[in-house]
């Protein structure tokens, strides 16, 4: 028998809890970073898999939730593999951290959503202005890694970015 896979409202539920208490750079708590990245994802026409993974992106960066509760998670292998692909190690350069999201279907888009909502301008303004000049300029050259500009993504990069969500 199989074990039923978690629903969207089930992931949203688990990453909300997961970051309870958190707060972003700016002081707002950590769930409406989470939301505005989910929302990007499904804005952006990604797939309910790149929508759950936009949710739990951070949870095991940021010691949210285990690598054993992800790998034992009732959640579609893409999920996992996504979430990995976006969850930076600690001293990883980034060439490395870049290539691995680009080698991972679905993952780019939901780094592409996480980097916009990150470098918003509304949400930089409230930095004090050394560490907002330093993100700026860490999420411009992340941006230029994974061959994102101020257009599309390569076409290329765009189809393999949306897989299904069978």
């Amino acid at each position: 028998m199989t074990t039923p896979q978690l629903t969207l409202a089930e992931v949203e539920a688990i990453a909300r809890e997961a970051h309870a208490g958190q707060t972003d750079k700016a002081g707002r708590p950590y769930a409406e970073h989470l939301a505005a990245v989910a929302e990007g994802v499904r804005k952006r026409g990604g797939s309910d898999q790149q929508i759950a993974a936009a949710w739990l992106h951070d949870a095991v960066e940021d010691d949210a939730l285990s690598r054993r509760w992800l790998d034992g998670a009732a959640l579609p292998q893409p999920v996992k593999d996504m979430v990995l692909a976006v969850t930076k190690k600690d001293g990883e350069d980034l060439s490395s951290y870049t290539a691995r999201i680009l080698a991972t279907p679905g993952a780019l888009l939901v780094k592409e959503s996480d980097l916009a909502q990150n470098a918003d301008p509304a949400r930089l303004a409230v930095l004090e202005p050394a560490t907002r000049t330093r993100l700026t300029a860490k999420y411009a050259q992340v941006r230029r890694l994974l061959g994102l500009t101020d257009g599309e993504p390569p076409t290329a990069r765009r189809v393999q970015a949306n897989p299904s969500s069978h």
